[in-house]
């Protein structure tokens, strides 16, 4: 990836749209592809408790912009 606001960034944002933890998967960040997958899925599956599908809200949004923020120089 050549960066903070680089096509590869903006394509992996975009993957996130699909299932938060896959942009990240596309920038070869595995272990924090799977922490974004799995918050995101245990907050779901327990929506009806109302505090995990809010963390799960929080957490789709947060691998958005974790995404499209990523810098590997940093």
């Amino acid at each position: 990836m050549a960066g903070q606001g680089s096509g590869g960034n903006v394509l992996a944002a975009i993957c996130n749209v699909f299932f938060p933890g896959l942009g990240q998967l596309v920038q070869g960040r595995i272990l924090a592809a799977l922490i974004f997958a799995i918050v995101f899925v245990g907050g779901a599956a327990l929506w009806w408790l109302v505090v995990p599908g809010i963390i799960a809200a929080i957490v789709y949004v947060w691998a958005i912009i974790d995404a499209a923020k990523y810098d590997p120089n940093r």
